[in-house]
């Protein structure tokens, strides 16, 4: 493979080819093009062109749609168009740079200029590509220290509460897949965009981080709560939410300050239920979309999973026990939509369970 620079030239002149041929093939890999329609084929294929020399009086397409076609095109909008003219008009060269152009050679040609120019041009976008290589490894190094950060912040609230074991990380799956099957809800259009949808997983796991701020004398508690320690318990969402306000209030980054307030939605409201009928009296929707996803996804998982104070209960019967309720659970604590989501896509629900399940849920 040519390792140097590739230049492509589109002039439908002999004479000029030959000039930039002369000047340029002893330190350039060349491609040529007659014509407009064929220089765009060339500079959409891949690899694409360094840089593109494009004559602005072509037969068809001119060089200034040609240049249009170029930028509109996220594929070739990258790559620097150099004009090749014999106009003598500002307005022309005004017109060129306006659709993005970075520079016009004047013909007829002068060696010293024509190659310095395009020397010049190839060291910027060799420069700017290097910046943006740079500004993409450091970008991914930053989402995966803040991956590493929330996948830590979730171990810590697995420590204080040792049963819950990989619960945090089940529940990913279970926002996700809620997500994924409310996005084409009318009601919904536009809340479950890509972003959003990857932040409210990546919030999920820290649902229970007030947690730590809970006695373990109640916290680890093997039978039921008495009426004054439940509401102490109640306090891990006042908490969790007060634990990532904090944080949020120095976060310099607006991505990272989303991610935050999702977070805080989620620790704040994962306990209220659609009736009003939960921990701090939130009803319908007063509570916010990633509260009542987590709520269905928290339930679901406390239900399948054992406890020191109860057993397992086997899928069938939870998704019978969410549809229908119990003494404890009924289906109007839920958003009805997202109870929907929930019983059209249940066998999701058990499959990614079973996937993410290990013999102990004791971290201890």
């Amino acid at each position: 493979m040519d390792p140097r620079a590739k230049i492509l030239i589109v002039d439908d002149s002999p004479p000029n080819l030959d000039v930039l041929t002369e000047l340029l093939s002893p330190d350039y890999s060349l491609i040529v093009a007659l014509d407009g329609e064929t220089g765009l084929d060339l500079a959409r294929r891949v690899p694409g062109p360094d840089l593109i020399l494009l004559d602005i009086l072509l037969p068809g397409l001119s060089g200034f749609e040609v240049c249009q076609k170029l930028k509109e095109d996220p594929v070739t909008a990258p790559i620097p168009v150099i004009f090749l003219t014999g106009l003598q008009d500002d307005f022309e060269e005004s017109r060129g740079l306006a659709l993005g152009a970075v520079d016009f050679i004047k013909k007829p040609f002068i060696p010293l200029p024509v190659k310095s120019r395009i020397r010049n041009h190839l060291e910027l976008k060799l420069h700017r590509d290097n910046l943006e290589a740079l500004v993409s490894q450091r970008t991914a190094s930053l989402r995966l220290t803040q991956d590493i950060t929330i996948f830590g912040l979730g171990i810590l609230a697995e420590y204080r509460d040792t049963e819950t074991g990989d619960h945090i990380q089940r529940t990913k799956g279970y926002v996700r897949i809620l997500a994924d099957a409310l996005k084409a809800m009318p009601r919904f259009s536009g809340y479950f965009d890509q972003a959003t949808t990857e932040l409210l997983v990546k919030s999920a796991p820290l649902h229970d981080i007030g947690k730590v701020s809970i006695p373990d004398h109640i916290l680890r508690k093997p039978g039921p709560l008495t009426a004054q320690e439940f509401e102490i318990m109640k306090g891990h969402t006042t908490a969790g939410r007060d634990i990532i306000h904090r944080m949020r209030e120095f976060s310099p980054s607006p991505g990272l300050t989303d991610f935050l307030r999702i977070t805080e939605e989620i620790t704040f409201t994962h306990h209220e239920k659609w009736d009003g009928s939960g921990y701090h009296g939130l009803k319908g929707d007063e509570i916010p979309v990633p509260g009542r996803l987590m709520t269905v996804a928290d339930i679901y998982d406390a239900l399948i999973s054992p406890r020191v104070y109860k057993p397992a209960m086997e899928h069938d019967a939870v998704v019978e026990l969410i549809r229908h309720g119990d003494g404890r659970t009924r289906p109007e604590h839920f958003d009805p939509d997202v109870l929907q989501a929930f019983l059209d896509h249940h066998r999701d629900f058990a499959d990614f369970a079973a996937m993410n399940r290990t013999e102990s849920h004791n971290l201890g």
